[in-house]
């Protein structure tokens, strides 16, 4: 796509977004040192505040979600071990098979439910027996958000008492966990309760440039600052990365809202159009595109300075750099495709 068309609309992600001016400023600014030995002020001051508001002992700041995930799996499992995780979700289909090529864990990945949760039935079935010709299922893994979906603050509870009680530990994928928060109008602490540890990504739709943040026992960051070291994440004057997530908690949190509005709005218009579009929950709208429009239609949006990656099943995603009025603008884009009328 042309750079140079006046109104760039990235649909793609809530990854796409730049920091804002406030946010380099901030990064400009902040005190540093060498994480690695542990003098980094700003990484401190981060890891300290998310351990606060989640209610954990300790966290850890990684590089990106796909290592803080791994150096968790590879905390809480040994070689051999199993974890019991959705078939679509991230740390199974998406971070290429980390658990299994880098930790020597076995996936285990069961169906979904609607909601993006499992089925109490399945875990049940899946775990297995102490038996020497069994891996030992040692995890349950879940995400929040789904796909845009916001897991049953019930179901969260019991999947993870379930877990509990039979001896597992439970780890959450929270990439995208502030904006269940936002949609629940719940807490922090509320909503990662039950879970032994929980990755939390700053650089989606809270607008910083890369960081990921581990939340867990004093014990199992120990473990994951050791394994953080083995593939790799350890870094020097991070600091520059740590007020990016500070600015994000501060000033991008509540602003989720909008991006959900955004969502709904640009929803309610392609539904207008005749297409097949789910409701959505959050920052995320799916819509069916027939075969024969996909390349068409992505031609045609970015000749109108809108990207996106349209397939048979697309997904828009609202995030801060999507303001209403570019919502507006992409709406106008979809009419504007001559190709509806055949």
């Amino acid at each position: 796509m042309n750079s140079n068309v006046p109104f760039s609309i990235d649909l793609r992600s809530d990854t796409v977004t730049g920091p804002s001016r406030g946010m380099r400023a901030a990064m400009a600014e902040a005190e540093v040192g060498d994480d690695v030995y542990g003098d980094d002020p700003t990484v401190n001051r981060l890891q300290a505040v998310m351990a606060e508001r989640f209610g954990f002992e300790a966290s850890l700041f990684f590089p990106s979600g796909t290592q803080s995930n791994l150096a968790a799996l590879m905390a809480h499992c040994g070689r051999g071990d199993e974890y019991l995780v959705g078939q679509q979700a991230h740390t199974y289909k998406y971070e290429q098979g980390g658990a299994a090529v880098l930790a020597s864990i076995q996936p285990q990945p069961l169906e979904h439910e609607a909601h993006g949760g499992i089925a109490i039935e399945r875990i049940a079935a899946a775990i297995k027996p102490d038996d020497v010709h069994f891996a030992r299922t040692r995890l349950l893994a879940l995400e929040n958000t789904f796909a845009g979906r916001v897991l049953p603050a019930a179901y969260v509870l019991e999947a993870t008492a379930f877990a509990h009680a039979r001896g597992l530990r439970t780890h959450l994928d929270g990439a995208r966990i502030f904006n269940a928060i936002v949609k629940l109008r719940s807490d922090e602490r509320a909503a990662v309760s039950g879970f032994d540890s929980v990755s939390v990504c700053l650089s989606k739709g809270l607008g910083a440039p890369a960081g990921s943040v581990l939340l867990g026992s004093l014990p199992l960051i120990r473990d994951a600052r050791r394994w953080r070291k083995a593939l790799g994440g350890g870094m020097r004057q991070a600091g520059i990365l740590a007020a990016a997530g500070l600015y994000a908690l501060e000033y991008n949190v509540e602003r989720l809202a909008e991006d959900h509005e955004n969502a709904a709005i640009l929803a309610a218009g392609l539904r207008d159009l005749g297409l097949k579009v789910e409701l959505p929950q959050t920052n995320m709208v799916y819509v069916d595109i027939a075969a024969g429009h996909i390349d068409t239609l992505i031609e045609h949006l970015a000749a109108r300075g809108v990207r996106a990656s349209i397939g048979a099943h697309t997904r828009l995603v609202t995030h801060l750099d999507v303001t209403r009025a570019k919502i507006d603008l992409a709406l106008q884009a979809f009419r504007e495709y001559p190709g509806w009328s055949r």
